[in-house]
C-alpha cells in the first residue's frame, strides 16, 4: 500500500509494534538494517492473483530474511504495506508501517492473518484515496471500513490480534486482500479500473526511478 504521510520530517508520533506501545522508535525498522531490497511484482503478475500459501514453519533465519526485507524494500519505495507476494514470495506475509486515524505509528508484521468481520450495525464504510505499491503512480477512492482487527502470528509463532483504525485499517485491509490474490483494483468499476492502469502508464517510470535513486542511497550491502 502507497505511504499517506511524509517520512522527510522528524516523526515524534506515539508508536505501536506488533500492536504495543514502545517509547521511542527509529524512522527505518531496525530489522530493514539487515535486509536487501527486493523486486516489486507489478499488477498483472500471476502471484498477485491467486491466493499465497500458509506458512508452516516459524524461527526460522529465512523467514526472518524475508521480513527484513520486505521492511527496506516497502520503505524504499515509501510504502505503508507490503505483501509477501508483491516481492515475489508465495507466502500468507505482511510487513506495514502505517499511522491511523489518531496520528500514531503502527509498526510490524503479520502472519497468516484473517481479518474479524465486524457486525453490519457497527462498521462504517469509509471512501477514501488508496494506491498500491505493485499499481505504481496510481490512486483511486475505494470504500473500507473505518475499523478491522486481524488476526494471525508472528515470525516465531506466537499470536498475534492487530487492530485499525482509520487509515491503518485500510492498510490492513488492503494487505489481507494481496493475500487472498487480489489488488484494490479488484474494487473498482471497469471504468474506474481502467482510470487507474492509465495513470500507471503515465506515471510508473517516474516512480521506478524515485525507487531506485532511494535505493541508490542505502550503505552498500542493503540495495
Amino acid at each position: 500500500m502507497s505511504v499517506h504521510h511524509d517520512r522527510s520530517r522528524p516523526d515524534n508520533r506515539p508508536v505501536r509494534v506488533q500492536g504495543r506501545p514502545v517509547d521511542s522508535y527509529p524512522d527505518l525498522p531496525p530489522g530493514a538494517g539487515r535486509g536487501s531490497v527486493r523486486r516489486i511484482t507489478v499488477v498483472g503478475e500471476e502471484i498477485l492473483s491467486r491466493p499465497c500459501q500458509e506458512v508452516t514453519e516459524f524461527g526460522s533465519p529465512e523467514l526472518s530474511q524475508l521480513i527484513d526485507d520486505m521492511f527496506l524494500t516497502m520503505n524504499v519505495a515509501d510504502g505503508a504495506g507490503l505483501a509477501a507476494n508483491q516481492v515475489g514470495v508465495d507466502l500468507r506475509i505482511f510487513v506495514y508501517d502505517c499511522p491511523d486515524e489518531d496520528g500514531i505509528r503502527h509498526v510490524g508484521h503479520i502472519i497468516n492473518p484473517v481479518l474479524d468481520q465486524p457486525d453490519a450495525g457497527s462498521r462504517r464504510l469509509v471512501d477514501d484515496f488508496e494506491g498500491c505499491l505493485s499499481v505504481p503512480g496510481a490512486t483511486m477512492t475505494v470504500p473500507r471500513t473505518d475499523r478491522a482487527v486481524a488476526r494471525g502470528l508472528d515470525k516465531d509463532g506466537n499470536p498475534l490480534v492487530i487492530e485499525g483504525m482509520g487509515y491503518f485499517a485500510r492498510c490492513l485491509q488492503h494487505e489481507t486482500d494481496h493475500l487472498a490474490g487480489h489488488t484494490y483494483l479488484d474494487r473498482l468499476s471497469r471504468r474506474e479500473r481502467k482510470d487507474a492502469l492509465q495513470q500507471m502508464a503515465d506515471h510508473h517510470e517516474d516512480v521506478f526511478a524515485r525507487r531506485a535513486l532511494k535505493a541508490a542511497g542505502l550503505p552498500r550491502g542493503s540495495a
